[in-house]
């Protein structure tokens, strides 16, 4: 699995999390779990005080491609969407990359092509 966003520890357990207003973070599973309820088929939520999860925090998936670095910002099917971290616009243009922004390069491969995959918590 291949994350971009935040995720939680609670009850030694880690979820998908989104910190909310008022000191409440939300918990996402797939499964049925105790203190969850169910949103949607396979999609369970339960939404707790933030002084209750043992943890927050940021996760970014790094990799490279062609030999230059990117982070991964989702995926769909076998496919990663990767955004450019090297800074460079003549690589980036090299590359075939898409500019979605001022400095901002995106692209989608088939996660077969990436390498040195790496998870960074910030």
């Amino acid at each position: 699995m291949i994350r971009d966003g935040y995720t939680a520890r609670w009850r030694g357990v880690d979820y998908e999390a989104v910190p909310g207003v008022d000191g409440e973070v939300r918990l996402y599973t797939t499964a049925p779990a105790e203190g969850f309820t169910e949103t949607r088929p396979g999609r369970f939520v339960s939404i707790v005080r933030d002084d209750a999860v043992e943890s927050l925090h940021y996760v970014r998936t790094h990799c490279t491609w062609r030999g230059e670095p990117f982070v991964i910002i989702g995926e769909h099917g076998g496919w990663v969407r990767l955004e450019y971290t090297g800074g460079r616009a003549p690589v980036a243009a090299a590359l075939g990359l898409d500019n979605v922004d001022v400095g901002v390069y995106q692209t989608w491969i088939s996660s077969e092509e990436i390498e040195q995959l790496r998870e960074e918590n910030i």
